[in-house]
């Protein structure tokens, strides 16, 4: 069986490779790299490692097939700031322009958006779209302050200030000072960068363009590269004129890798894995040689641990939920239900820490915590409800229901002989001649000999007269 399932396993990876090594290069690779390309890349969801990774790679590419030019069409809600960071990098050291255009129309640019549109070397929006919102989120959840009060005064100068208002106000000044240096780089409006970060402040696409916060208010791709054509930008700390006339754009999709990337460092994805292989690897530590549990589990809980580091994990929620699924296995040995219930609010209070951020798109559903949180909870009851029911049940084994029970003689010499107890044929000795058929008391058990002894004879009743 474990050969047929390992010689399966190993067929169905072959299969995956050479589908993988067969997929068509993404991208348009049938359009020649000399007829001047524009590389369009979409940036749409949460920023994360995976937007990290598509984004990087596409630059790359972009460099490596001559492209004059990248567009990242974008339509976000914000994201992670490690993630975000990351991205500017690559677009600031990017040889190639980068063009960041906040589409199609309804489409959004907020949070690490918008500082993703002030590092690129353009900026532009189409109508109805709209961009802002760049307060950094506190740890734990939460927008952190702006470092002023409703006065206009400095909170530092406020008695009873905490260590907690102060890490809020350095965060703050770190996303202000972030901000306002990609504005100086490419020209644009510092102030409003500024209020975007501290007050939230959002544009449309009209109003950030009269105030010099975005460059272009285009309805689509074509008026994009229309408008774009001629105008200068800094590329590297150089001047360089966009000539966009007559390019073909090639959209480059996120590899299967970058797909695999997404799914599982989604939270709630992360956080299932995680418990999966956990509980796989304990069936599997209480069940040897089911295999599948083992290997199952195994994968599961590294391809967990693996998103775990790349999102913004909280450790003590990690130790929490390890310590949970501890005292669950605890549980199974001792039956005293303290242990199970100490384990089930770990792994409650775990799952609510785990993820220390408020970021959309990085947060762990609640609804995706009481399901596993009930789930344990009901698999525990079960497991102490069958532990109960065994240790109430009377024993039909071992030597104890020996002992217990009578036994009637089949053959018998001197002072050993067979009996029969419960169906089962067994050597006996007494320590006095038996007969055939009579019934005897079993009191001992040596090795894989009885002691018996007669059995008292019940008493009879004397019958009544009419």
């Amino acid at each position: 069986m474990f050969r047929a399932i390992t010689t399966a396993l190993t067929l169905l990876l072959c299969a995956v490779a050479c589908a993988v090594m067969g997929l068509p290069r993404t991208g348009s690779a049938q359009i020649r790299d000399e007829a001047g390309i524009a590389i369009l890349l979409d940036v749409r969801g949460a920023i994360g490692p995976a937007t990290t990774e598509y984004i990087a790679r596409g630059l790359q590419e972009a460099e490596g097939r001559h492209a004059r030019l990248v567009i990242m069409r974008i339509d976000t809600p914000g994201g992670l700031e490690s993630a975000m960071r990351d991205i500017n990098r690559d677009i600031l050291a990017s040889p190639i322009p980068v063009i960041a255009y906040v589409a199609p129309s309804g489409a959004r640019a907020a949070s690490a958006g918008t500082y993703m549109v002030y590092a690129s070397h353009l900026a532009a929006m189409a109508p109805g779209t709209n961009i802002g919102a760049a307060t950094p989120v506190e740890i734990g959840g939460g927008m952190l302050p702006s470092g002023r009060d409703k006065d206009g005064k400095d909170q530092g100068q406020q008695s009873g200030e905490d260590n907690a208002s102060t890490m809020a106000r350095k965060a703050t000044n770190d996303a202000v000072a972030s901000i306002r240096a990609l504005a100086e780089i490419h020209g644009r409006n510092a102030e409003w960068a500024e209020k975007a970060v501290r007050e939230a402040a959002s544009l449309s696409a009209s109003a950030a363009k009269d105030a010099d916060v975005v460059e272009i208010v285009a309805s689509d791709l074509p008026d994009l590269l229309a408008q774009a054509n001629g105008r200068t930008v800094r590329v590297q700390g150089n001047p360089l004129r966009l000539d966009t006339k007559g390019l073909v754009i090639v959209p480059i999709a996120p590899t299967w890798r970058t797909q695999i990337l997404t799914i599982i460092t989604d939270p709630n994805v992360a956080y299932i894995l995680l418990l999966v292989g956990m509980y796989g690897v304990i069936f599997e530590f209480f069940n040897p040689g089911s295999f599948f549990p083992g290997v199952a589990g195994t994968i599961s809980l590294l391809i967990g641990l693996f998103a775990l580091n790349l999102l913004p994990t909280n450790y003590a929620g990690l130790g929490l939920i390890a310590l949970g699924a501890a005292l669950i296995v605890a549980e199974t040995f001792t039956s005293s239900f303290v242990l199970g219930i100490g384990g089930v609010i770990a792994l409650a209070v775990g799952s609510l820490l785990l993820f220390d951020t408020g970021v959309p798109g990085f947060t762990l559903s609640p609804l995706v915590i009481l399901t596993a949180t009930a789930a344990t909870a009901l698999l525990l009851l079960a497991a102490g409800t069958v532990a109960m029911r065994a240790y109430r049940r009377r024993v039909v084994t071992g030597e104890g229901v020996l002992t217990e029970n009578q036994a009637e003689v089949v053959e018998w010499s001197g002072a050993e002989g067979w009996v029969m107890v419960n169906g089962e044929r067994w050597r006996a000795r007494a320590a006095s001649s038996l007969l055939p058929e009579q019934q005897v008391r079993v009191v001992a058990r040596k090795g894989l000999t009885l002691v018996v002894e007669p059995a008292p004879e019940l008493p009879i009743e004397p019958s009544r007269s009419g």
